[in-house]
Order: structure tokens, then sequence, then C-alpha cells
């Protein structure tokens, strides 16, 4: 079995990519940083073709992009286009919009409504959705969840899944079953660690806090998972040190799974 690939999703270092600029200069850092694999999310405006030329340029793999719900809805074809131009095949979703997450039970049917042909067209372009998940999705409704509602009520072909270990055990669940729930349905992993000040729980570079990543990188291998990426939504200092921290951190992780396999 192939080993996984270890990437850095750029939503971490969001601060550093407002301007084309930035991107470019926060896409060079990443390169010598050792990351081959990236994830684009919450980019500043660029010119779609100036940013593939970086990325093909740096001979950086795109494994998959977060995008703003507005974008698939009403932009569909350019969005397409521009993954073409990155060589980018997963279009993501970072989350269920505001707007449906009010109504309960409902609201989780109306958005699954609503992204079903989405997802449709993306498939049908050779591309594939994928949407990342919180915590949110794991309220209950009668002998249910949200989750299980994304899971049961879409097309696995069509829509497949950006589990997060962190928001997972926020949710309530154990992130290796959920990662092994979703095998066939998930190319891309978020590797985010999970620790607590008192009684309040925090962000953490990987392998830094408590949440049991090496039953998550088993649980992915098993999942047929592709790309591991290492994602911190809040940083205590600078972000570029916690990515190499992380970085360190899973390298070693992944060098002693794979080892005993």
């Amino acid at each position: 079995m192939m080993s996984m690939s270890l990437g850095a999703q750029l939503y971490t270092v969001r601060e550093f990519t407002k301007t084309p600029e930035g991107i470019e200069k926060t896409l060079r850092r990443i390169k010598q940083m050792g990351f081959k694999t990236i994830q684009i999310s919450a980019f500043g405006p660029v010119d779609p073709k100036l940013l593939a030329d970086w990325i093909h340029e740096l001979d950086l793999y795109v494994c998959v992009t977060h995008n703003p719900f507005d974008r698939l809805k009403n932009d569909l074809s350019a969005l397409i286009a521009e993954h073409r131009l990155m060589g980018c095949d997963t279009i993501g979703l970072g989350a269920m919009p505001g707007e449906y997450r009010g109504s309960g039970e409902e609201g989780f049917l109306q958005f699954i409504k609503d992204i079903t042909p989405i997802a449709h067209v993306i498939h049908e372009e050779g591309l594939q959705f994928a949407y990342h998940n919180h915590n949110f999705e794991f309220a209950r409704f009668d002998d249910h969840t949200g989750m299980d509602l994304l899971f049961e009520a879409t097309n696995p072909e069509e829509f497949h899944f950006i589990l997060d270990t962190y928001w997972l055990q926020m949710g309530g669940v154990n992130p290796p079953d959920y990662i092994r729930r979703a095998a066939g349905r998930m190319k891309v992993c978020h590797f985010k660690d999970f620790a607590v000040d008192g009684f309040t729980p925090r962000f953490a570079e990987v392998g830094e806090g408590n949440l049991n990543l090496n039953a998550c990188y088993r649980a992915c291998k098993e999942a047929g998972v592709q790309d591991i990426v290492i994602e911190q939504d809040v940083c205590p200092g600078d972000p570029f040190d916690s990515l190499a921290i992380s970085f360190r951190n899973l390298k070693q992780l992944a060098a002693k799974e794979e080892g005993e396999c």
C-alpha cells in the first residue's frame, strides 16, 4: 500500500495570503519548508493563471480547495476551469453555510437538496466535490445526526468528505471510527490536534495535543485516504512555526506507522 502524502492547509497562514505578493511569497516559503502537497483556502484575490503558474513552477500539488458557497452556486464553470489550471481534482466546501444551520434537520435536508446538483455537475466534469466538517453537523435529531444525513442522504460517488480530526472530537465522536466510515468517500483528511486549557479546548500543533493521531493515521490508510493535511485554525505565535512543528511531528508519526506496516 502506498504511503500518504503529508501537506499543509494554507488556511493556517491566511494572514499572509491576502494579496498576490503575499500568496507568491507564502507558496515559496511553504515549498522551502519541505511541503509538496497543499490545500488552498482563504486566499485573497489573485489571477488564476498567475496562481497556477506559481504552483507549477514550484512543483506543488494542490490536493483540494475550500471555496465560498456562492461561487459553487453562481460561478461553477469558472471554478472548475480554475481547478483544471492548477491540476486540482477536488473542489471543497469548508462548511454548510450559516443560512442552513438555524432550522435543525430541515436545514440539513435543504442544504443536501441544493448541493446535490452542484456536486453532480462537478462529477460529470471529471472532478470531485468534498465537504469539510465542523462540530455542528453532530447535532442530534431523534435517532440520527446532521452528519448521518450528509452520509446517508447524498450520492456516495458525488458527495465526498474532508474529515477534520479536531472537529470530529469536538462533535463527540471517535475520529478513527468516523474516518473509517468515510472509506471510499475521502481523499483528503485534516489532521488538527486537540488540547485543553482548564475547561477550554484549543487547537494544537499535530502531536502536541491529546488526540490519538496514530490511530487516525492507521484509519486513514484503511479508508484509502491519499493526503493528510495539517491545519491549525489558531496558532499561539507565528503560524509558520506551528506548521513546522506539526510537519516534523507528523513525519515522525508517519515513519513510525509505515515502519510497523
